[in-house]
């Protein structure tokens, strides 16, 4: 016990001074203030927590830094706001989506019979390259023809604002059904499961010599079995599905865009890591290089799809309640009336912004710590990242538990994306900002750890709601009667400070190592 305390004793000491500083911060303020900014504290960490843990988690265990984390973000708050206000779109894309991924997840298949294919090393690269530049044009060739029911940028009636105002004053309206007629449906469907399986084929033979231990059985199968079943199934129910959904409550079809969107970025992370990662583990270099890129190639893809201008993701029915026994002062009034705000302490507190969001936050905290700590596949994570040939000499896969990890960094910013959209809207710079609020949070609380992940994110929170809410009401100066008012450059200045005094003091940060 002594000794911890003396090892922790400087982390210690500065969480001391930081708990002082907000005790003397929160004296300046009514009772009613200071729960305001501490639940939005609480509120901004949550969802700065749900990236820099992902983050935390890549970098930790697979010594990867994944700079395109903040575009990720973003993408899974596109992609929920989609699956919500535009389900038909969602629809017309899922059948595409699930096609292409029932090719790729061929893997096993394509590795084997790659590894029977002897080809010198110079002509299996020449072929290689081939086959995954004809797949991919071949692809692009069937998706410019295949109908996918979408809004209209050029047009303001039609554009993604429009639809979110429409949805957020419940005038939920189905858009017309496209239909075939660039491309017939079978040439479509078969032209998107070839296009991918080409694709994959390319890949396993560039990367010949990592799928000699491909094993091939029955299970195999079932995966891409059911992906081209669940392909075939929404092409042929399209508009039944799409019908079914539009008159779904708003709060089940809000459950159903988070786990749409957590998937996305799960199938992105597993996607980048087995084609784009894998070979440049031994060069980080190169991978700042390729993340990088692909954060900025996601924020142009998201400008051209969904455009520029900022719009709302409409909250669902259970956080909007305004009749009845609203603004709530008890519990029972909250789930009667599902009021979107709350009486706590005199002060008016928004339901979803500044409790909802904390409860997932900590939820996920606990959840991934079991997973990390107390499951088998934590066990194996830690060992494969300790001594990975020894954990493959047990019978374990190494290769696809890493996947599965940066898989999983990837779905909790995708998912910390679309749970903030409601509270915050959509915009294309939304990624940046809080990738950079991410990384502070990982430099105070340890980069490689994921306690420092959630307690330099809270910091981050509370630091930056203090800092906001003083910009409003002002500090006094002794010995003045002079106001001062931070500007809003002040609050990310006031996180970069902090960062700083800890680094200088603890270079690992708060609950990192000193490595």
């Amino acid at each position: 016990m002594k000794t911890n305390l003396r090892k922790n004793s400087k982390a210690i000491i500065i969480l001391v001074i930081i708990a002082a500083f907000l005790f003397v911060a929160a004296r300046g303020m009514s009772g009613r203030d200071v729960l305001i900014t501490v639940l939005r504290g609480f509120s901004t960490g949550s969802v700065t927590f749900l990236v820099a843990a992902g983050f935390s988690l890549i970098f930790g265990l697979l010594d990867v830094l994944n700079l395109a984390q903040g575009t990720l973000y973003m993408i899974g708050a596109y992609v929920g706001w989609t699956v919500y206000v535009r389900p038909d779109t969602f629809i017309d894309v899922l059948t595409p989506v699930l096609l292409i991924l029932a090719g790729f997840s061929l893997s096993a298949l394509w590795g084997r019979l790659a590894s029977r294919i002897q080809l010198a090393p110079k002509a299996r690269k020449i072929i290689s390259w081939l086959l995954i530049l004809a797949g991919f044009g071949l692809l692009a060739l069937v998706l410019t023809r295949y109908p996918i029911a979408i809004w209209n940028l050029n047009n303001y009636s039609e554009s993604p604002i429009t639809y979110s105002y429409m949805a957020d004053q419940g005038l939920r309206i189905i858009p017309a059904e496209v239909t075939f007629e660039k491309i017939s449906p079978f040439l479509a469907l078969a032209g998107l499961l070839v296009s991918s399986a080409i694709s994959a084929f390319g890949i396993a033979l560039l990367n010949r010599d990592e799928s000699r231990s491909q094993t091939i059985n029955w299970r195999k199968f079932l995966v891409p079995a059911l992906l081209l079943l669940g392909g075939i199934l929404a092409v042929v129910f399209n508009a039944q599905i799409t019908s079914w959904m539009y008159a779904m409550s708003t709060n089940w079809l809000f459950v159903i865009a988070i786990l749409i969107a957590i998937l996305s970025g799960v199938g992105l992370g597993a996607l980048m890591e087995t084609t784009l990662i894998r070979p440049l583990y031994n060069r980080p270099i190169y991978q700042l290089m390729l993340t990088l890129g692909l954060g900025t190639i996601g924020l142009q893809i998201v400008q051209a799809v969904w455009g520029r201008p900022e719009f709302v993701w409409p909250k669902p029915e259970f956080f909007t309640g305004t009749g009845g026994a609203c603004p709530a002062t008890n519990l029972a009034d909250l789930l009667e009336y599902n009021c979107s705000t709350v009486f706590l302490l005199g002060g008016r507190v928004r339901v979803y912004d500044e409790i909802f969001i904390p409860i997932v936050g900590i939820i996920v905290l606990i959840v991934v710590w079991i997973l990390l700590k107390r499951s088998r596949i934590g066990m194996i994570i830690r060992a494969g990242v300790q001594d990975r040939q020894m954990v493959e000499a047990l019978g374990i896969n190494v290769r696809r538990v890493f996947t599965l990890v940066f898989a999983l960094g990837v779905g909790l910013a995708t998912f910390g994306g679309a749970l903030a959209a409601p509270s915050t809207g959509l915009t294309p710079v939304m990624g940046e900002r809080l990738l950079l609020s991410a990384l502070i949070a990982l430099a105070i609380g340890g980069l490689t750890s994921f306690p420092g992940a959630a307690l330099g994110s809270l910091l981050v929170g509370l630091i930056q709601q203090f800092m906001i809410k003083y910009g409003q009401i002002g500090i006094p100066l002794p010995f003045t009667d002079a106001v001062f008012k931070p500007s809003p450059p002040l609050v990310p200045a006031s996180t970069v400070l902090l960062m700083v005094i800890v680094l200088l003091i603890l270079p690992g940060g708060l609950l990192g190592s000193k490595e």
